[in-house]
């Protein structure tokens, strides 16, 4: 969600906080801002509203020092105007940006408004700028009156804060909410992602929980939630500037659409061998976690759900395992029952996916006989550090907030757990195994072939440009992929999107169906191609402009306003899923296009959700 990019240098600090929110942009946010501790001691702040393009415009020479924090911010606590942008200063001496949302704030704020403080902003943040300087009234340092201050938050924040009072240094901390320190030869910096000062440096500190960490020019001294002092890891990133540009395509989606052959060969690699998967990929103990599994529990949000429920197909189908799936935000909240051996999965692109998190930490405490796995695209990520075993997608970085290469990842990911946990119980024979890792070492010629049915997508997507609903159909784990191709569809063209099971038609959706209001059908050639024909019959019937997707062998019967698109041939189970995916995302691609929206940042949207 939103950005933080702060640090102290030998040079003036501003456009290095200016570029470091640009290469933030991607998370999603709708105003932003800097301060700058000035060679006079003094806190010097812009902020605007709308993009960071806006604050760079407004930025005039005397926003100048060498100590400095910005931020994008995405609207919680108020409305995203000038005045709720961050940073949030308290009387001129202590400057603060935050990540996440303090749940006791508006107890705080009445026992600060009594204190004789005055709020200038709707923000639950600016709670932490006044609390940290009443702390520092009473403290000699600014990490001090932090490391007090921080006693009073309730809820989830990443922070980092300067002052005139302690200059030369910044105060970063973090709880629920993600940090990292770069240390560099140029000065020491802190940040929401990496990727914000990839230009910068390639080593970085992952803060953990409770962490607090006060930052020089030369030094990075960092305490954990006791107090005590500590030394974290320097890590070296991977991660390469040029991997987050858009090179040669208009938009990140577009390139990441067509980044997911290699990203799925990334993925593969080194996870299966002679025809056979690894089940060490998963953990060094993972094959007797397996094999003692009795049940299993997804958990994930958005796209990474849509990903669980295909699993869910697979995992009952090839490893015999009854699978539950449910939504992280609904899961933390209820009581559900927890069997003993039960590996519980959580799904997350990002790996700070805030229900998520949450869940599979209150799932740890309530049962202690289950196992967690996690599957996410980021090594550092809190979800790897909290969770037992860990699946690294390689899908690289994913800058367009609407997921593509992520997902097609994950469903490798999910396929390839399937058959090791069927494996390990005996439920897949060798020959069976071999027959699906064949399938694997072909997704990605068969995603290359997926996508030259391109220009056909696009001469469909001009029939969209006054649509303003559209239902997706499928059965069996297509209607995971058509509730995908929904999501997609909504959220970068903001059409209204719903996906059916298509034998769920005749109980209510099909009255929806009228002429304007195009349905998008998934055809692959399986069992239930036979029903989901009759389905299309009975749409057709009502009038309704139709594109099917089909295996090139499903011969669907062509009819009037009717386009049949055929994606590739003899799929299988694993494999079909994640082929059906590809068409759904380059039309909504085309569709958003043709609809004028901001692809890449559609509005009121996030890339990482690390707040409810």
């Amino acid at each position: 969600m939103c950005g933080i990019v702060g640090g102290i240098t030998k040079n003036n600090i501003t456009p290095l906080l200016v570029d470091g929110l640009k290469r933030l942009e991607y998370r999603g946010y709708d105003s932003a801002g800097l301060v700058v501790l000035t060679s006079k001691n003094i806190l010097q702040r812009v902020r605007a509203a709308g993009k960071v393009v806006n604050l760079e415009n407004s930025i005039s020479p005397e926003v100048n020092g060498m100590i400095g924090i910005a931020h994008t911010r995405w609207a919680t606590h108020g409305k995203p105007t000038i005045k709720n942008a961050h940073p949030h200063i308290c009387n001129n001496n202590v400057g603060v940006v935050h990540n996440g949302i303090i749940e006791n704030f508006l107890a705080l704020k009445t026992q600060q408004q009594a204190q004789g403080y005055h709020f200038t902003s709707d923000t639950d943040t600016e709670v932490i700028a006044h609390g940290i300087h009443q702390a520092l009234k009473n403290c000699d340092t600014l990490l001090q009156a932090v490391q007090q201050a921080v006693t009073l938050f309730q809820g989830a924040y990443g922070i980092g804060a300067i002052s005139p009072k302690n200059p030369g240094h910044i105060i970063a901390t973090r709880s629920g909410s993600p940090l990292v320190i770069g240390l560099s030869d140029k000065g020491n910096f802190i940040a929401s992602d990496q990727m914000a000062l990839l230009d910068i440096t390639k080593k970085f500190i992952f803060l953990e929980e409770g962490d607090i960490a006060d930052i020089t020019l030369d030094s990075v001294t960092i305490f954990d939630k006791n107090g005590k002092q500590v030394e974290r890891e320097i890590k070296i990133s991977k991660l390469k500037s040029g991997q987050v540009s858009k090179g040669e395509y208009t938009h990140y989606m577009q390139k990441e659409i067509f980044e997911q052959p290699q990203a799925i060969r990334d993925t593969l690699e080194s996870r299966i061998s002679k025809n056979k998967v690894l089940t060490s990929a998963f953990g060094h103990n993972a094959k007797t976690i397996f094999q003692n599994t009795e049940h299993i529990q997804i958990i994930a949000c958005g796209t990474s759900y849509n990903a669980g429920l295909v699993a869910k197909y697979w995992l009952e189908d090839i490893a015999k395992i009854p699978t539950h799936i449910e939504v992280a935000s609904e899961y933390r909240y209820r009581n559900p029952i927890i069997l003993d051996n039960t590996l519980f999965i959580t799904i997350s692109q990002s790996g700070e996916t805030a229900d998520t998190l949450e869940a599979l930490k209150a799932v740890k405490k309530r049962n202690k006989n289950i196992h967690s796995l996690t599957i996410c695209n980021s090594a550092e990520s809190s979800l790897t550090r909290e969770s037992e075993l860990t699946f690294l997608t390689h899908a690289g970085p994913e800058i367009g907030v609407a997921s593509t290469k992520a997902f097609t990842t994950q469903l490798v990911s999910l396929a390839l757990l399937s058959v090791a946990i069927g494996r390990c119980h005996n439920q897949v024979s060798e020959q069976q195994e071999a027959v699906i890792v064949d399938g694997f070492n072909q997704l990605p010629n068969l995603i290359a072939k997926a996508l030259e049915q391109e220009d056909q997508i696009i001469k469909l997507a001009k029939t969209f440009k006054d649509k303003f609903n559209a239902l997706f159909l499928g059965r069996g784990a297509m209607h995971a992929i058509a509730m995908e191709g929904a999501l997609k569809l909504k959220e970068i063209s903001y059409i209204h999107a719903e996906a059916y099971p298509a034998g769920e038609l005749k109980h209510g959706p099909i009255a929806l169906i009228d002429k304007d209001t195009p349905v998008i059908a998934i055809a692959p050639n399986d069992e239930l191609l036979d029903k989901l024909k009759s389905n299309l019959q009975e749409v057709k019937s009502r009038g309704s402009q139709m594109i099917v997707f089909e295996d090139e062998t499903s011969n669907v019967m062509p009819m009037d306003g009717m386009d049949i698109i055929p994606i590739t041939h003899n799929l299988g189970r694993i494999t079909a899923p994640i082929i059906f995916t590809i068409p759904l995302q380059l039309l909504s691609y085309h569709i958003a296009l043709i609809k004028g929206t901001d692809v890449d940042q559609p509005r009121n949207l996030a890339k990482s959700v690390t707040v409810e």
